[in-house]
C-alpha cells in the first residue's frame, strides 16, 4: 500500500469532520435523546403512579361498597325487627281485643240469663197462682199472697 498525499488527505479530512460532527452534530443529537429518555421516563411514571391511583380507587371503590352492604344490611335488620315489632304489637292488641270483646259477651250473656231466670220467676208465680186458684177454687188474694210468691220464685 502506497502512502501518499491523498491517503492523508482524506484522513485529515476525515477526523475534520469527526471533529466538526462531535462538536456541533453530536451535542443536540445526545440532547434530543435525553429530552426523549426523560419525556419517556415522565410518561411512565405517570403511568405508574395512574396505575397506583387507579388501584387506591378501587380499594376506596370496594371499601365504599362494602359499607354500603353493610349499611343495607343494618337498615333490613332494622326494618326486620321494627315489622316483628309491629306484629307483636298488633298481636298484643289483638288479645286485648278479644280479653274485652270476651268479657263484654259474658256480660251480655250473663244479662240475659238473669233477664231469662226474671222472666221465667214472673211466668212461674203466675202459673203457681193459676194452679194455687185452680186447686183451691177459690180465688187467692194475689196482693196478700204476693211475698209468698216472691220467696217461693227467689228459692226457684
Amino acid at each position: 500500500m502506497d502512502l501518499n498525499a491523498t491517503f492523508f488527505g482524506q484522513t485529515i479530512a476525515m477526523i475534520v469532520f469527526v471533529w466538526f460532527c462531535m462538536k456541533f452534530v453530536w451535542p443536540p443529537i445526545v440532547g434530543m435523546i435525553e429530552e426523549r429518555q426523560t419525556k419517556i421516563a415522565d410518561g411512565l411514571a405517570a403511568a405508574e403512579k395512574g396505575s397506583r391511583s387507579l388501584e387506591e380507587a378501587q380499594v376506596k371503590i370496594d371499601g365504599m361498597v362494602a359499607e354500603a352492604r353493610e349499611q343495607a344490611r343494618q337498615i333490613l335488620d332494622q326494618a326486620n325487627q321494627r315489622g316483628n315489632a309491629l306484629v307483636d304489637e298488633a298481636r298484643g292488641t289483638a288479645n286485648q281485643e278479644r280479653e274485652r270483646i270476651l268479657a263484654s259477651a259474658k256480660a251480655e250473656v250473663d244479662q240475659e240469663v238473669n233477664r231469662a231466670r226474671d222472666e221465667l220467676r214472673g211466668q212461674v208465680a203466675a202459673i203457681a197462682v193459676a194452679g194455687a186458684e185452680k186447686i183451691l177454687s177459690r180465688e187467692i188474694d194475689s196482693s196478700a199472697h204476693q211475698d209468698l210468691l216472691d220467696r217461693l220464685a227467689a228459692e226457684i
